[in-house]
């Protein structure tokens, strides 16, 4: 798979290539408040297979978790581009709303975090489930 993206005002632009790992759903209450309240939309990609290609992102990692993920974002519109988990070495976890065409995409196949998911946060039939991170 290869696809692009960028940020809302185009500042900071990437291209990604490889398997995707998964694709995602998270409901952890980090992702609902980069997302504004709702749940995160995501696609685990190769590291090495990510690249930006114009402009360079700011970066934020919360100093007082253990094992914080590094959140990625333009630093002038404020879109979340990806992030990085030290659960998930070698892989990006890339935010669909960021890509090019989101129809690549084509839904997540696993939900995780569903115990942090509000009432309203809707998981389509047939998408796997687990309460936190599986593994």
């Amino acid at each position: 798979m290869k696809f692009s993206g960028k940020c809302y005002c185009g500042d900071v632009c990437y291209e990604a290539e490889g398997d995707p790992a998964f694709r995602g759903q998270c409901h952890c209450r980090e992702c609902q408040y980069v997302s504004g309240g709702a749940s995160n939309l995501i696609i685990g990609m190769p590291e090495d297979g990510f690249r930006y290609i114009k402009g360079a992102p700011s970066q934020y990692i919360r100093d007082d978790l253990e094992a914080p993920v590094t959140r990625e974002f333009c630093g002038r519109c404020g879109t979340p581009i990806l992030a990085r988990s030290p659960r998930a070495p070698g892989a990006v976890a890339i935010k669909i709303g960021t890509m090019d065409d989101p129809a690549q995409f084509g839904g997540p196949e696993v939900a995780f975090y569903t115990d942090d998911k509000y009432d309203h946060h809707v998981i389509a039939e047939g998408v796997m489930q687990f309460p936190k991170l599986p593994g």
